[in-house]
């Protein structure tokens, strides 16, 4: 059996309580932007393996905002944020290319 993870304990001084209420918040407004992200990315490559040129520029414009938003916030480094543009922009390229 796996062990339970460790109880955290309470922060004693109001700086500590205060900061602790701010991380939950910031989590989870992290973690939905993480899943715009992916979701952005998943669409734009679903239509590139449809071969839905249109589709695919039009999900590609609107994933490229999501991941500037995503790299400004510090929430997955710029470079990353770059190399998962410039890779889909060549997907779409090609597959407008091909048509």
């Amino acid at each position: 059996m796996a062990a339970a993870k460790p109880k955290k304990k309470n922060p004693r001084l109001a700086s500590g309580r205060k900061r602790a209420r701010q991380d939950v918040k910031l989590n989870a407004a992290n973690t939905s932007l993480r899943s715009q992200y992916r979701t952005a990315v998943k669409n734009v490559e679903k239509a590139v393996l449809a071969g839905d040129k249109t589709k695919a520029t039009e999900l590609f414009g609107k994933m490229q905002s999501v991941v500037d938003i995503i790299a400004d916030k510090h929430i997955f480094h710029k470079n990353k944020a770059a190399r998962d543009k410039s890779r889909l922009a060549a997907k779409v390229k090609t597959l407008a290319l091909a048509a």
